[in-house]
């Protein structure tokens, strides 16, 4: 089957979801059902460890939904270990210069491209057997590198980010951007729509994918835009409220009928 970074390279603009919520065995095929290309699985915010992203990315296999992960800071343990337990790439937080983007693409990469350690045969080559260079090699053709840009600094520095050799998206974090800014949820802002416009455009130069969480289909439609192709459709926890208290809403208005 494709990888999902093998598909983005045929022309594929991918969809999908983040998940903060709802680890259960189930969502990888749920979301395969609903048309999705990848989960993004945070353990930024939602306080989960490896042990249940790596259930999750065993749950993803063969599904062809891929499983991503925002790690929660920039560690190399972090990357080396989602990584290791099956995720087919990873997104680092508040990426805020071009060293720090060749030391995350280092994480992902093995010697002598990078300083992943080496450990086959286990959850991430689906406990095959294999020469070690198979296994480099899959594992580099695989792994999709996500930089978030979600501070003046990361967009003051995001044409060289962009131009970092093996950073293949960067991702908009627009909430903490505009909180860094001063400008918290001012998404209107003309500051703010600057920056935006620069990660289009840096993404764009240098032949990489800009990406963001979208909310609704129009703030979809407002980022693509300008260029952004990469759209993590809302949250879980948000989806499911969503849907949730509009079927309520309705079931309760046939007591008014």
């Amino acid at each position: 089957m494709p990888t999902l970074k093998h598909r983005i390279t045929q022309g594929l603009e991918p969809v999908g979801t983040m998940v903060f919520e709802f680890f259960v065995p189930g969502m990888a095929q749920m979301a395969r059902a609903c048309g999705a290309d990848f989960l993004l699985y945070d353990m930024e915010h939602s306080g989960i460890g490896i042990e249940t992203i790596k259930a999750q990315c065993a749950a993803c296999a063969g599904s062809g939904v891929a499983p991503l992960v925002r790690v929660p800071s920039h560690q190399y343990s972090f990357v080396a270990g989602a990584l290791d337990a099956g995720a087919h790439g990873v997104m680092m937080p508040m990426v805020g210069s071009a060293a720090q983007a060749r030391e995350l693409v280092s994480w992902t990469r093995y010697p002598p491209l990078g300083h992943r350690g080496a450990a086959f045969g286990i959850a991430h080559d689906g406990y095959t057997g294999g020469t070690p260079r198979e296994k480099i090699d899959a594992a580099h053709s695989r792994t999709l590198v996500i930089a978030m840009i979600e501070t003046p600094e990361g967009v003051a520095n995001v044409d060289a980010i962009a131009a970092v050799p093996g950073v293949d998206v960067l991702f908009l974090g627009h909430m903490d951007l505009t909180n860094f800014m001063g400008i918290p949820g001012e998404f209107e802002h003309p500051a703010f729509e600057a920056a935006v416009r620069a990660i289009g455009q840096a993404a764009q130069r240098h032949g990489k994918l800009a990406a963001t969480l979208a909310s609704t289909p129009a703030w979809a439609g407002r980022f693509h835009a300008i260029g952004f192709r990469m759209f993590a459709y809302g949250l879980d926890v948000q989806l499911f409220q969503q849907a949730l208290a509009a079927g309520i809403q309705s079931v309760r208005g046939l007591n008014r009928a």
